[in-house]
């Protein structure tokens, strides 16, 4: 199986969000999403806010439990019904120059155990089991930026981030080039990962 092939696998879409939300729902109400869907049809509601107030006020559901009822009752945004090609091929289509590094750090993600890919609209993120620990952004049209959440001092390409309060993605790398993915690079993910785990 090739590098592409294998982040394709482990790489995950807006799915496990839409299923991280009706899971809190059920947990949250005893009900699935299909019953809260139906009972806002039942109730005439016609809109995203109606349904937010609705479900705030008469049963104290809030948060990320509203958003599985309103994608059901009003569908999902376009963008969260492509698959993680399509969200990848869509960050770096004007940019072809800077896909190979952010293919070069998606197989590593693949091969490295306890990695989980989430392929977002603008970004990838790499999560632990236990948490987000790095995001792959590509910044401009010459760089490829790697947020990590990393204990570590800022020094030579490892960047200080000015972050708001409660923002533990403070350090960053900018990659211009396949060859700004070497070992060293690697190493600052890897220990972000341990750190994160």
């Amino acid at each position: 199986m090739g590098e592409t092939s294998d982040f394709k696998a482990a790489a995950k879409t807006w799915q496990t969000m839409v299923d991280g939300n009706q899971a809190l729902l059920l947990r949250k109400s005893g009900h699935d999403v299909q019953w809260w869907a139906g009972q806002g049809r039942t109730q005439g509601l016609t809109n995203d806010a109606e349904l937010r107030d609705w479900m705030r006020d008469e049963h104290g559901i809030t948060g990320y439990a509203q958003y599985a009822v309103s994608w059901e009752m009003f569908g999902y945004p376009e963008f969260m019904l492509r698959d993680a090609d399509e969200l990848l091929d869509g960050q770096y289509a004007h940019h072809p120059q800077l896909r190979p590094i952010a293919d070069a750090l998606l197989a590593w993600s693949a091969e490295t155990y306890g990695v989980e890919i989430q392929m977002r609209k603008g970004y990838v993120s790499l999560h632990s089991p236990r948490r987000k620990f790095a995001q792959v952004t590509r910044t401009n049209n010459t760089t490829v930026d790697v947020a990590l959440r990393l204990d570590a001092p800022a020094e030579g390409r490892l960047e200080a981030v000015k972050v708001r309060e409660g923002d533990f993605f403070d350090r960053r790398v900018r990659l211009k080039s396949m060859d700004d993915v070497d070992d060293e690079m690697l190493e600052y993910l890897a220990t972000a990962l341990d750190q994160n785990s």
